[in-house]
Order: structure tokens, then sequence, then C-alpha cells
């Protein structure tokens, strides 16, 4: 990988890590074209596809630097001190500490049961991303059309957390999007649009560090110099582009629905179908 290479997959990383167009479908694009992808050794393009996203983890700890700060704060002092508050009685950041712990649960326990199989070839397969990409446009759709958009993040339930925790365990199906099957989750309980994708975001925080950290690890006996560096600059750029995409996301969709977005997946998903598989 050269730093070309490795700048277009870091933009392309962070644009498309939280807008619900899937990222692993656009750099598994890239990787294939580039000529990036061993199909000997497809675990090595999931351990980049991991690692870089600690770039737009990074964004997200950025840009929700206030609620990473006072969320566990709150949490800590009003559940594991001597003060010990009544869960019903517990502020907004204590439950939403919970709701993570709890929304987090799925990805952590199904991710490592799944993950020989998600580090296979089959992961890669454009016909699986073209799939993924045109069948959950289709369910966001329906969830466009049938949300009741009522609930603000305040509002936000352990049900509610439960519920989108799973759905972000079909993000492990590439093309899936993890950003598209939460939102799209929250859509159908209830959750305002721009509400859906704030809770996303910060529940995408666990999961991100800790596949990013293992793949990180395991991957280090057969990363080069020159991929350390490449890899550093893919990073590097995804948190940049990934902070403006989280930015962008929100504003828009606080007057704006996902329609663009579930059109552009079925063209992408179709032009892949046509010419890629």
């Amino acid at each position: 990988m050269n730093i070309i290479e490795a700048i277009i997959l870091g933009l392309l990383q962070g644009l498309s890590e939280f807008i619900p167009i899937s990222s692993t479908a656009h750099l598994t694009i890239a990787g294939q074209l580039f000529g990036l992808i061993n199909s000997e050794h497809p675990e090595h393009w999931t351990a980049f596809l991991a690692v870089v996203q600690l770039g737009t983890l990074a964004a997200v700890l950025f840009y929700f630097s206030k609620e990473i700060r006072t969320i566990p704060i709150d949490f800590i002092k009003e559940n594991l001190s001597k003060n010990r508050v009544n869960f019903k009685s517990q502020s907004h950041n204590s439950k939403m500490g919970w709701y993570i712990i709890l929304g987090s649960l799925p990805i952590a326990t199904i991710g490592l049961a799944l993950k020989d199989m998600i580090e296979g070839s089959i992961t890669k397969e454009m016909s699986v991303i073209a799939i993924s990409l045109i069948v959950l446009a289709i369910i966001l759709f329906i969830a466009e059309k049938t949300a009741k958009f009522k609930k603000g993040i305040e509002n936000v339930t352990w049900v509610d957390a439960l519920i989108i925790g799973f759905a972000q365990c079909l993000a492990l199906i590439p093309g899936s999007s993890r950003s598209g099957t939460t939102i799209t989750a929250g859509l159908f309980s209830g959750l305002k649009r721009e509400t859906a994708a704030r809770f996303s975001f910060l529940l995408s925080i666990p999961a991100i560090f800790g596949s990013g950290l293992l793949e990180f690890y395991q991957s280090l006996k057969y990363i080069t110099t020159d991929d350390l560096i490449a890899l550093t600059i893919a990073i590097i750029v995804s948190a940049i582009s990934g902070y403006f995409s989280i930015a962008f996301l929100l504003k828009f969709l606080k007057t704006k629905s996902t329609l663009i977005f579930v059109i552009y997946r079925i063209i992408l998903g179709t032009i892949i179908l046509i010419f890629l598989t």
C-alpha cells in the first residue's frame, strides 16, 4: 500500500463510517481495485479494516468529548460509589452508560463467536456486499416510512439499547453498515433521526475500540514498517474526515430523511452486481 492509496482509503473510511452507506463496502471495492486484498490471506484485509477504524474512533471521541467525560463520571458516581443511586432515579448520563454497556454485549459475544468467519474470504465477496447494500437499503426505507420519530436522546430506554445493540451485529455482514443497521433499528424503535444517529455513534465506541485494538495486536506479525507508515496515514485521514462526517450527518438528519442514502445504496449495490461480480 502506497501513500496515495492510504490517503484514499482513509478518506473513504472517515466519510462512509458514520453515513449509512457502509465503509466496508467502499474500502473493499477500493481494495479490490488497488489489488490490496490477498485471497490467500483475507484476514490481513480484515485486520486493516478494523485498525483503520481507530481513526474514526478518534473522531467520535473528539466530537462527543463532553459526553465521553460526563457519562463515565456520572455512571461511576451513581453506581460504584458509597452513595449508589437507584436506577430509576439515576441521571441521564448514568443511564446512558448502562445503555451503552447493554447495547455492546451482543456485538462483543457474537463478534468473537464469528471471528473466523468474519476474517474469511466470504466476507470479501462483492456479491455479498452488493446484496447487503440493497437489502439493508430496503429495510431502512421501510423504517423511514413506519417510524414515529418521537423519542429524543433523553427518552432512550434499555429496550431500545438492546434492540439497537443486536442490530449492530448485522454490521458484521459486509455492506450492511454499522451506522446503517443501528440507525435503522433506532427508527423502528421510535427515535428521531438525529437521536438514532447520535446513539449509534456513542454505541460504536466500545465495538470499534475493542475490535481495532485486538486486530492491531494480532496483525503486528505481518505488518512491515512501510505498512505501518501507510496505516498511520490512513488512520489520521480517517479521523479528520470522520469528524466532519459526523457533523454533517447530525445536522443533515435534523431536517432531512435518509432517503438519499437508500437510493445511493441501491444504485451502488446494483453497479457492483453488474460490473464487479
